[in-house]
């Protein structure tokens, strides 16, 4: 296993930080912006600290199932190790992870099955909940879960990230466990405002939510290549907007882009389409 840290994320620079916390506290919060490298970074502070070690594993959990295989896929890239070995994942239907898996990560929904089955989690001596700021079912129950367990496990240790301001909640939940704040993101990021309906036209009416998805895709389109990400509600939602863009004539050269819907019920591999 290497252990690398790009430069460019801001997590790398509290490295330090964060593994005095760890060694010192039972459970961390560690507060940073999405793109900051809070996901993927932390696993190797983790590692390169021992944990996951002496028959036991970190479990690193994500909201989603695409989420938990390209993360572990991503960790085991830049570990230079092969998925399913050292690193390993966990989501309904699919376990890749062998008897030497010191990382393993799974959806929440697994972590929760696994509580019924093992209530002390003795299979792990550290927990990783990522993406605690969704604030889902299944999070606040794991968060509660963990709260009740930390006594009657003093080895256990419990790494909860956060997106926004709620870190200081998780805080006080915990005891008042020590918060980390990672500043910064790796790209930058600028907000533009664009209402469905403008003031200003006439047929307001007869616009809805996927004129406004292509009237936004198109004003992109025109500036150049790149990628577009568009988050919608559910599967309907996203075919409908999938066919709304495969209408429209985009006006930059006659460039038009691929169009590549993502929800659960699609395979694996329709799934990882959006990676190449």
């Amino acid at each position: 296993m290497k252990f690398e840290y790009p430069s460019e994320l801001p997590v790398s620079a509290a490295r330090s930080d964060i593994a005095e916390a760890v060694r010192s506290s039972q459970v961390v919060i560690v507060s940073g912006q999405t793109g900051s490298g809070k996901t993927t970074q932390l696993p190797k502070i983790l590692l390169e600290l021992g944990r996951g070690s002496h028959g036991r594993q970190i479990v690193h959990t994500q909201p989603r199932r695409l989420a938990a295989r390209t993360v572990a896929e991503r960790i085991a890239s830049e570990m230079g190790v092969t998925l399913g070995e050292e690193v390993g994942y966990q989501v309904r239907f699919t376990d890749e992870s062998s008897p030497k898996t010191r990382l393993r990560v799974v959806t929440d929904g697994i972590l929760l099955a696994q509580i019924q089955r093992d209530p002390k989690l003795m299979q792990y001596d550290t927990i990783i909940i990522d993406e605690a700021h969704e604030r889902s079912l299944n999070i606040d129950f794991l968060l509660g879960y963990l709260k009740q367990l930390l006594p009657k496990r003093p080895d256990l240790k419990v790494i909860i990230t956060s997106a926004t301001i709620d870190a200081s909640r998780f805080s006080q939940h915990f005891n008042n466990a020590p918060v980390i704040e990672v500043s910064g993101r790796m790209f930058p990021v600028e907000l533009r405002y664009r209402p469905v309906q403008a003031e200003e036209a006439e047929d307001d009416d007869e616009r809805d939510l996927y004129d406004a998805i292509v009237d936004a895709c198109d004003e992109l389109n025109r500036e150049g290549p790149g990628d577009v990400l568009v988050f919608l509600p559910g599967e309907r939602e996203i075919r409908d907007a999938a066919e709304a863009l495969r209408k429209h004539a985009f006006s930059r050269g006659g460039v038009h882009p691929e169009i590549l819907p993502l929800f659960a019920r699609l395979s694996a591999e329709e799934q990882s389409r959006i990676f190449k």
